[in-house]
């Protein structure tokens, strides 16, 4: 299944200004907002925090597998896909990020 069409099957993020992603340190290591170029990527973390309750290393491997064509392109191209790139360091690592969800007004 191609990543236009996992995104149809997954929750809505109409409620979603934007999800911070907190760190071991109580951080903000980095927010991914509901906005054109990154609502993709939104619904995503937003369905792992749903199934997971954080983006664990695991949510991180199922994560990759949602973004089906763009985890390769990511992969040859580091730096291209930022929020696919913090999915592949998060599984390769064992590190977690706790989820903040930032509500739309």
């Amino acid at each position: 299944m191609s990543f236009s069409e996992t995104l149809k099957t997954l929750p809505g993020i109409s409620h979603l200004a934007a999800m911070n992603l907190i760190d071991t340190h109580g951080m903000v290591a980095s927010t991914i907002e509901n906005k054109p170029g990154q609502a993709g990527s939104l619904a995503v973390y937003n369905h792992l925090a749903q199934l997971y309750g954080a983006i664990t290393p695991e949510a991180a491997k199922k994560g990759l597998e949602l973004y089906g064509e763009h985890s390769e392109d990511a992969r040859q191209n580091p730096g291209r896909h930022p929020n696919i790139d913090r999915l592949i360091g998060l599984a390769e690592r064992g590190e977690t990020l706790r989820v903040k969800q930032v509500f739309a007004v």
